[in-house]
């Protein structure tokens, strides 16, 4: 009888060391692929003298394999199932004035993050535009109360979850978008970010209202309780517990490769513009990182919310302040700029490749950056101090509006206005998917202002390292879940190790296997937030209510 109680136990201690084998021998026994030698060269060097891949180009190699496995499903294009009367598809569409034909893709993530947004945004009756002003007055701790329940307060809260949101997304992944999807791109980010303030409300209130609490005051919030539970209360448990383990396991995996191995990646690529050493030697760049990282994630959510709290402001803060800088230098090109993206956006003559390429590219990057239906925010948020969920909510809506509304456009302008989105001079820094030089390029183009690329190269780093402490803790929690506490040791040992690897990563690969991991987070979380949404709706119509008849304390702060 003692054995039968200790063996469940003993077994999930070893899933995490079956984890890390299966992914040591993923990594490793992984075939590389060899290029074809020049045929004069292939005369006098013979095959077999070619040197094996390296450890690096093993690991590379291995994200690749996985991206390609993984985007047959979550980037399925649904362009493929319409074909008019010729037989012909998007991808035959002919667009440009050089003629060439461009394949436009409407990826079925990016449709359903879209409905998902547009659904509760009418659910809650445009909550993202009513409770606006509300959730200042909260974030200001207007109605924060000393015996609320939680270990961070509404202010560290958004901080932490914007720390994770406001990123290299902002500036990397703004300038791929606006690169491969143009100017009109930017219309749709913002259209993105507006629509996903209410599916960020939404996740964030479940997230409050199932969360739990341990004996030591310690909060675990997020899908992976509300899809579990949540379902179970509506008698769909079976259902509930396979959303839940599949959200927990896909954010793992983004932790380790959008929430950190981009991270480093991107952002070591335009520190080596400056530091040409990092050029040749990036895993230097990712233990120096991995060290920094290593010293906040030890303390858990309240360190990562006191440091984030600090962080995030600056850094926004500065960023805007400098792209402000650039808009007014280039004031004469701002209209210009604007008609551009409002063009780009419904080009009548490109209706195919025009507007639903720069769309899906809008969306694609919003939904990306301030992760709204990706399940991350409701985690930090769970931790929140709040005697109502849906307050916590209503404070988790200004993240698209930050995130996206503010920084992103900032970037966007900054891109079209200095034009390095479609510059022949800059075409290996679009095609490899290098969007952090790509801006920094931007900051450069302005002759006077060249020195503001060690403002970006300060964002870039500030940037990187907040995405990468928030993401840690994202993953944690995921990892407990399914692992026990007790092997949360292991999970931040591997999560060091993928700060050092992704110093190594290709940016396509880890763009990739980041974007893929983490937007496959949405899929069960926005159809569990289905299921729940008739529960939300009664309790922000209870919580309104109550509100209106001033049954509130307000702060005496």
């Amino acid at each position: 009888m003692r054995f039968a109680k200790k063996r469940p136990r003993t077994l999930r201690q070893l899933l995490p060391l079956l984890f890390i084998a299966a992914l040591t021998i993923g990594l490793l026994a992984q075939p590389a692929t060899r290029g074809e030698l020049p045929a004069a060269e292939s005369i006098t060097s013979p095959v077999s003298d070619a040197q094996p891949p390296g450890f690096e180009q093993r690991i590379d190699e291995a994200c690749g394999h996985v991206v390609s496995v993984l985007n047959v499903f979550v980037f399925f294009d649904l362009t493929s199932l319409w074909r008019d009367e010729e037989g012909k598809t998007t991808e035959d569409v002919v667009i440009g004035p050089d003629g060439t034909p461009v394949r436009t893709t409407v990826p079925l993530l990016v449709v359903w993050l879209i409905v998902g947004a547009v659904f509760f945004t009418l659910k809650m009756r445009f909550a993202n535009i009513r409770l606006f002003r509300h959730a200042i007055d909260v974030v200001r701790g207007k109605f924060s109360q000393p015996n609320d329940v939680g270990e961070v307060t509404h202010f560290q809260a958004l901080s932490a979850a914007l720390s994770a949101t406001v990123g290299l997304g902002n500036i990397a992944g703004v300038a791929i978008a606006v690169s491969l999807g143009g100017p009109g791109a930017t219309f749709w980010m913002i259209m993105a970010g507006l629509l996903g303030m209410s599916l960020k409300f939404a996740e964030c209130s479940m997230g409050q209202m199932y969360r739990k609490v341990d004996a030591e005051g310690h909060i675990s919030g997020g899908p992976m309780h509300y899809l579990r539970d949540g379902l179970a209360k509506m008698g769909l448990q079976p259902l509930g517990v396979i959303l839940a383990v599949s959200f927990s396991l896909f954010c793992i995996g983004g932790s380790l490769a959008g929430g950190n191995a981009f991270q480093v990646f991107q952002s070591k690529s335009i520190v080596a513009q400056q530091f040409p050493f990092f050029q040749d030697n990036g895993w230097v760049y990712g233990v120096v990182m991995a060290i920094l990282v290593a010293v906040v994630i030890i303390g858990g959510i309240r360190r990562i919310a006191q440091t984030a709290e600090k962080i995030v402001p600056f850094m926004c803060g500065v960023y805007v302040l400098a792209s402000i800088v650039i808009l007014v230098v280039r004031w004469s090109d701002v209209p210009s700029a604007i008609g551009s993206i409002v063009t780009g956006a419904f080009n009548a003559d490109a209706i195919y490749g025009g507007a639903i390429g720069s769309l899906v590219m809008g969306f694609r990057r919003a939904a990306f950056s301030n992760e709204a239906g990706l399940g991350s925010a409701p985690i930090a948020h769970s931790a929140a101090r709040t005697a109502y969920p849906v307050r916590e909510g209503i404070v988790a809506l200004l993240e698209p509006f930050i995130d996206t509304v503010l920084v992103c456009t900032m970037t966007a302008l900054v891109i079209v206005i200095t034009g390095v989105y479609n510059s022949p001079d800059h075409a290996a820094l679009v095609s490899g998917k290098e969007g952090a030089a790509l801006t920094n390029a931007a900051f450069q183009s302005v002759p006077f202002l060249s020195w503001f690329s060690w403002i970006l190269l300060v964002a870039v780093v500030l940037f990187a390292f907040s995405t990468m402490i928030s993401w840690s803790y994202y993953g944690e929690r995921c990892w407990t879940n399914l692992f026990g506490k007790e092997s949360t040791i292991i999970y931040k040992l591997i999560f060091l190790l993928f700060v050092v690897l992704g110093s190594v990563m290709s940016g396509t690969n880890a763009l990739d296997l980041g974007d893929t991991m983490i937007f496959l987070m949405a899929f069960p979380n926005v159809l569990g937030l289905y299921f729940l949404s008739g529960e939300l709706q009664r309790t922000l119509v209870t919580y309104e209510a109550d509100f209106k008849a001033g049954k509130f304390a307000r702060s005496d702060r």
